[in-house]
């Protein structure tokens, strides 16, 4: 029996087109589910980002109202102790007057004290809230990053047509999604705390 070369060769040659088409087919489909997954993570991170500017915003305005209920605080017990000096060289018909102003001015300084702590409460709640939420934008900005790495890698696949690019590109796609997902679930225990630090 002979053999045909040319028959070997453009067997070869179909074999190798087939590899190629299986090939681009698996990066055209892996690139459009990852872009869909990064579109997805996308809307999520922006609501997050929004709400970090809200905690944000939250956190300033109320420290910014705690530092005037301080303020006024001051002012009135600084008054309470003018009118308690004023009370010592007071006349007897004038004492009672000024011990009701003193107890007014006492009372409106405890309720600046009470509403200046609560004010403190919702900063700190703010700024927890803020973290929380950092938290999570944290994982989607890692998320963004592989899978973009993978696109490109992916990229560079279509182009050479090597099928072990292929799978390397899967290495970073794996990880994309997975962070993508943590972040999308609100799962705290994914977080590569040294890498984040590192990009940020």
């Amino acid at each position: 029996m002979d053999i045909d070369i040319l028959e070997t060769v453009e067997q070869a040659q179909q074999e190798s087109d087939r590899s190629k088409h299986r090939l681009n087919a698996a990066v055209a489909v892996s690139v459009a589910l990852l872009a869909t997954f990064m579109a997805i993570c996308k809307v999520k991170d922006d609501n997050i980002v929004q709400g970090m500017q809200q905690a944000q915003a939250d956190k300033l305005d109320d420290w910014g109202y705690y530092q005037a209920r301080n303020i006024r605080q001051e002012v009135l017990e600084t008054s309470v102790v003018q009118l308690q000096t004023q009370r010592v060289l007071a006349t007897p018909a004038q004492q009672p007057a000024l011990d009701a102003l003193i107890t007014k001015q006492q009372a409106a300084a405890a309720e600046q004290e009470r509403k200046k702590n609560e004010l403190k409460a919702q900063a700190e709640g703010a700024q927890k809230q803020y973290d929380a939420l950092n938290f999570h934008d944290d994982q989607f900005d890692l998320s963004d990053a592989l899978l973009a790495i993978a696109i490109a890698m992916l990229a560079v696949t279509a182009l050479t047509g090597l099928w072990w690019m292929y799978w390397l590109a899967l290495v970073p796609s794996v990880f994309g999604v997975i962070m993508g997902l943590a972040g999308l679930i609100g799962s705290s225990a994914i977080h590569p705390d040294a890498l984040i630090k590192l990009l940020s």
